[in-house]
């Protein structure tokens, strides 16, 4: 009898013990945590221990963030810091099911946004976007330029490959330099060259021929290594190791063999 009666209190104190985990559980009003998740998310730190916190704090409460996290994302009377932070949480809470409302962003006049946007759309590996990534290869933020062509380039697009190209031709991918106040020839920024490599991993072959124009002129020896890389993955060939020379014999003599096939 007295083990029976044992038994009997165990289940007792298990029963109450989850009942009082479920009553504590939704004691906690989303308003709640919305307002109070708001108040934190509107401070400007710079502290990576409080950061961190606030980070912790937002994936514990799951989805009963989101509307705080919708909220800092839409308002600009918050830190960028915070909305940046919020943008990749909400793609870490919600996955792929934020990735519509994440491509939104993808136009906001803030180009913290569209970029954090754009990071956070490449983590979810969001393939389906990829004219709206196109869209921002003429926007005007370098650093958001330079995401898009990254989130094009590493998710493998090759539907957006012409407006990857076109970026060759755009003025905005180049700088001019001056010298005694006098305007020097234009300059090439860096994202040419990732224009070229990424042509390259998209397999664009109507590049091809004009590449091979390209390797063969000095004034593009500046981006000779991305030009070669680029034409070694169109052609699914491997030019000579080492001397320039030797590759530009490479790819004239390919370019020949092709037109004569």
């Amino acid at each position: 009898m007295k083990g029976i009666h044992m038994k009997a209190a165990s289940r007792f104190i298990l029963f109450s013990f989850l009942s009082f985990t479920s009553i504590a559980s939704a004691a906690i009003n989303p308003a709640d945590v919305k307002s109070n998740l708001l108040q934190k998310y509107s401070i400007t730190t710079n502290d990576k221990i409080l950061l961190a916190q606030l980070k912790s704090e937002t994936l514990k409460h799951g989805g009963q963030s989101v509307e705080a996290l919708i909220e800092v994302m839409k308002n600009g009377k918050y830190p960028d810091k915070n909305r940046w932070m919020a943008t990749f949480l909400l793609g870490q809470i919600m996955g792929d099911k934020s990735a519509p409302f994440l491509v939104k962003f993808l136009k906001h006049p803030h180009w913290v946004m569209r970029m954090a946007s754009l990071k956070t759309l490449l983590a979810l590996k969001q393939k389906n976007y990829s004219k709206d990534y196109a869209s921002l290869l003429r926007d005007d933020s370098f650093i958001v330029r330079s995401q898009a062509l990254d989130n094009i380039r590493t998710l493998k697009t090759p539907e957006v490959a012409p407006f990857v190209w076109a970026m060759l031709y755009d003025k905005k991918n180049y700088y001019q330099p001056t010298l005694n106040g006098k305007a020097l020839k234009a300059k090439r920024s860096n994202i040419i060259k990732s224009v070229i490599l990424t042509v390259g991993e998209l397999k664009f072959d109507k590049a091809k021929a004009p590449l091979i124009k390209m390797i063969q002129k000095d004034r593009y020896i500046d981006i000779f290594p991305e030009i070669d890389q680029s034409l070694m993955k169109i052609t699914g060939l491997s030019s000579p190791a080492g001397d320039k020379t030797k590759k530009r014999i490479f790819w004239q003599r390919m370019a020949m063999n092709s037109t004569i096939n």
